[in-house]
């Protein structure tokens, strides 16, 4: 489990192909890797991963033609969100997420919004998938490319639904979400407990 407030930037820095997946090199970055382990679970962009290689700077994971076919981002060199797995004695600072990418989303607009101080917040609109807008709710949460997110308002369209988030400065400085634009896909992650709501009332349904 993790909580979606991203640790660290690091960079894939070399990709090999590794039977139909990829084996990833990655540079942590500030991530402090001192407790880090083999097998040990690392988020990256979103996506949960497991350490197979590391030194004092580096980590290496593996990631299946399956994973690669449901995330954007992990495929090519680029800068990536980390984030290490929660630990029992940790702050929820976010809020429960499994790193299971649950869908892909599309940037709208991604823009500042005009105010009188050049260190205003950011308007992002992504839409998401059908099948993900029944998880979607006024101040519910969403992940995105790993960070925990508030969605400030959503709008249902004919083949999705449309989400608005506002961003202060210290979490693009911090995450991945400041090389966002329109057109850029992202890795999308519903509210846990949304899931497990939605599928109750399937079942009482029957």
């Amino acid at each position: 489990m993790f909580t979606g407030i991203i640790q660290a930037v690091g960079q894939i820095e070399t990709v090999e192909k590794l039977g139909d997946g990829l084996r990833l090199h990655i540079h942590a970055g500030k991530l402090d890797m001192s407790d880090v382990q083999l097998g040990d679970s690392i988020a990256l962009q979103g996506a949960c991963m497991t350490v197979v290689a590391m030194t004092p700077t580096h980590f290496s994971i593996d990631i299946s033609a399956e994973s690669l076919n449901k995330t954007t981002g992990l495929d090519k060199a680029g800068f990536v969100n980390l984030e290490k797995a929660l630990r029992f004695n940790d702050r929820l600072g976010g809020h429960l997420v499994s790193g299971h990418v649950d869908g892909m989303g599309e940037v709208v607009t991604f823009e500042q919004v005009q105010t009188d101080s050049s260190a205003g917040s950011w308007h992002l609109m992504i839409k998401a998938p059908l099948s993900l807008a029944k998880y979607l709710a006024y101040k519910g949460s969403i992940v995105v490319n790993g960070t925990s997110l508030t969605v400030n308002q959503i709008e249902d369209v004919a083949n999705g639904c449309l989400m608005h988030i506002n961003l202060i400065p210290h979490t693009l400085e911090n995450t991945t979400l400041q090389y966002l634009k329109a057109g850029s896909i992202v890795n999308l992650e519903v509210d846990l407990i949304a899931r497990y709501v939605e599928r109750m009332m399937s079942a009482q349904s029957v």
